[in-house]
């Protein structure tokens, strides 16, 4: 007789729906779709890998009968989420047939498995460094930071967040940044304890992406632990351990201006609409849209000779000489999208120079992003 267990639907559907988009949708090794699931005691643990990036989730369950066994991952997800609310879902393992038995008020299922002693297990690291950080820090750090994550696979070491300890005005800082060669991000937040030695690590974008679901809630404390070839994040109930990669993050420290002194503040929300309204009218996805800065007034334009022309005015604060610079319109929406308070505060050196953007006067996010020729 092999495992059997009841749980309730909505949280058999938290737990796989975390599993499943772990798994790589197109492997080669078949046990790579499937997730292992282990019962003992009051709980289910739930683990999927790709063999960078594993998770586990701990659920609670009325456990029958000890035992565990895997099962495709997307599989048993596309069936729970197909089952009505509230439901009690019992799952139960024959572990003869290499079948896993899924049932649900009149629904039955029965689904083809795999030897548990197949499913490969990360192997456990040794960790210089853990911390405990709030969701909310983690969450800011990374979600600011993760649009200018590179997707070029030959600079494969642009593409990740890389999660660092850095000396802010002599003050040490956790800090993620991320760049892609035309814009780049740099966000900081207090140094957590215990965090001082961690050797700095770049996270991979796919991990970024799943970390976002442990993030949910204000309230959690997430366990952070690095080492110099994986991270780990863990709450209580969920574990997601990833390789960091392999590779050195550029000085970017280089490409952060320090003397733009061309001073413009402007409402996000209001810069953000009008550089979208103006960009329709271009077709190209290289879109550019120039800036005319003149004394308090910042004229939008976009030109484009196949389908028309468009420009805005807005006011602005604005007191330095006359300026012209292009930017292309996607990297300049996704900027003023990452403002929280109402002011983005730009500024410039020359049309030709990389421009800053931050949140009013705090420096705890700094945005770059490199001009366009118009």
């Amino acid at each position: 007789m092999g495992m059997k267990l009841s749980i309730e639907r909505g949280t058999l559907l938290k737990a796989v729906a975390q599993a499943q988009s772990v798994v790589e949708r197109r492997n080669t090794i078949p046990i790579l779709a499937n997730v292992l699931i282990e019962a003992s005691g009051e709980n289910v643990n739930f683990r999927a890998t790709d063999l960078d990036i594993e998770v586990s989730d701990k659920a609670l369950a009325q456990v029958e009968r000890a035992g565990a066994t895997t099962v495709s991952a997307v599989l048993l997800h596309e069936i729970v989420r197909k089952l009505p609310d509230g439901a009690l879902v019992t799952l139960a393992d024959d572990g003869t047939a290499g079948r896993l038995t899924v049932e649900a008020g009149r629904s039955n299922f029965n689904l083809a498995t795999l030897p548990k002693d197949d499913f490969p297990v990360m192997a456990s690291s040794e960790y210089a460094s853990t911390f405990s950080a709030k969701a909310p820090v983690l969450r800011r750090l990374f979600d600011k930071s993760k649009f200018a994550i590179s997707t070029e696979e030959t600079r494969y070491y642009l593409n990740g967040v890389y999660l660092h300890v850095a000396d802010a005005g002599g003050e040490k800082m956790l800090r993620c940044v991320a760049t892609d060669g035309h814009r780049l991000a740099r966000i900081d937040a207090d140094l957590p304890q215990g965090a001082e030695d961690m050797p700095g690590v770049i996270v991979p974008r796919k991990t970024v992406g799943e970390l976002r679901k442990l993030l949910e809630d204000d309230e959690m404390m997430i366990a952070v632990s690095v080492s110099e070839t994986k991270i780990r994040f863990a709450t209580p109930n969920i574990t997601l351990t990833s390789k960091v990669i392999d590779g050195t993050f550029p000085d970017y420290t280089r490409v952060i201006p320090q003397g733009n002194n061309r001073r413009m503040e402007v409402d996000a929300a209001e810069f953000a609409q009008a550089v979208d309204r103006v960009a329709t009218v271009s077709s190209e996805r290289s879109r550019a849209v120039k800036l005319s800065l003149d004394e308090d007034r910042l004229i939008l334009s976009v030109n484009a000779p196949d389908s028309g022309a468009a420009e805005e005015e807005l006011a602005v604060a604005y007191g330095d000489e006359r300026l012209e610079i292009g930017f292309n319109a996607k990297y300049l929406l996704e900027i003023a999208s990452q403002v929280d308070r109402e002011n983005a505060v730009f500024l410039f050196n020359s049309a030709g120079d990389p421009t800053l953007m931050r949140e009013g006067n705090d420096e705890s996010a700094v945005y770059v992003v490199m001009p366009m020729r118009v």
